[in-house]
């Protein structure tokens, strides 16, 4: 009994020990995160083996529809795969790209490699952690993952004519998500697209007063930037300086005086009298 307690405590002590020294490691900063430096060997196969197991426990459960060979299928997930996909996972014919050359791990080439239906529709459903693979399934409803995973299957057997025919024929990027949209939503919940003009509404009482080029509301047309909420107030006060500045003479007059004799009134070729 003394034995095995012995031999329990020096478990336990060696188990905090190494415990310690990981934490002391972690701490230190010496474990290079740069996706530009390899794991170690240790690490990448722990992290290699925790990722195959989490997909494939929780792709076991998921029932994968029949149909996924129905070449409508295949060609509504053409169009997803160019648009989500192919900067990463890459094309037939095409070799590795910009972004894909810069993620650690490597992203695999899906042109080339067959995949597991049900673990893939997991994996572009709730993506990968620090992978850089995102989870598309809060903008993408199941049925246009299960396309997606559709068009994987054929896209092995694709030579470069042959992806580029098939995106052509597709709808493009599609899964219902707004991401069609053109242009942006204003606060008033009327969309604009980018770089389309549209009328202001009149910033103060000034518009109602001035005589300007402007038109009936006061209103002047431009165009949307990355500037323009930023902007407003700026905007405002031009027009505000710019319809007094005009209602204004060059030189102010001096305040009449409560005493001076009244001028004799004239008349303008407009019909109308004036005194100075």
């Amino acid at each position: 009994m003394n034995a095995l307690l012995r031999t329990g405590l020096r478990l336990g002590g060696a188990a905090v020990a190494a415990g310690a020294a990981g934490a002391a490691l972690l701490w230190s900063g010496v474990y290079d995160v740069g996706a530009d430096a390899a794991h170690t060997r240790p690490v990448y196969a722990l992290l290699e083996y925790a990722r195959e197991r989490s997909v494939a426990v929780r792709a076991n459960g998921l029932t994968v529809p029949a149909g996924l060979d129905d070449a409508e299928r295949v060609r509504r997930g053409a169009g997803n795969y160019a648009a989500m996909c192919a900067g990463c996972h890459l094309t037939p014919g095409a070799g590795p790209s910009e972004l894909a050359r810069g993620l650690y791990p490597a992203p695999p080439n899906l042109s080339q490699r067959e995949v597991d239906a049900a673990s893939a529709f997991w994996t572009i459903k709730h993506g990968i952690k620090a992978s850089g693979m995102p989870a598309w399934g809060g903008r993408m409803d199941d049925a246009h993952v299960w396309d997606l995973v559709a068009f994987l299957g054929r896209l092995p057997s694709l030579d470069a004519q042959g992806y580029r025919e098939l995106v052509a024929r597709s709808d493009g990027h599609s899964h219902g998500g707004g991401e069609s949209r053109p242009g942006h939503e204003l606060e008033g919940g009327h969309a604009h697209a980018a770089g389309e003009a549209h009328a202001h509404d009149a910033v103060g009482p000034e518009h109602a007063q001035a005589a300007t080029p402007h038109d009936a509301a006061g209103a002047q047309a431009h165009r949307h930037g990355d500037a323009d909420a930023a902007g407003a107030q700026d905007r405002a006060a031009a027009h505000a300086t710019a319809h007094t500045d005009q209602a204004m003479p060059t030189k102010p007059r001096d305040p009449p005086q409560a005493d001076a004799p009244a001028a004799p009134a004239h008349e303008h070729a407009d019909g109308h009298s004036h005194r100075h």
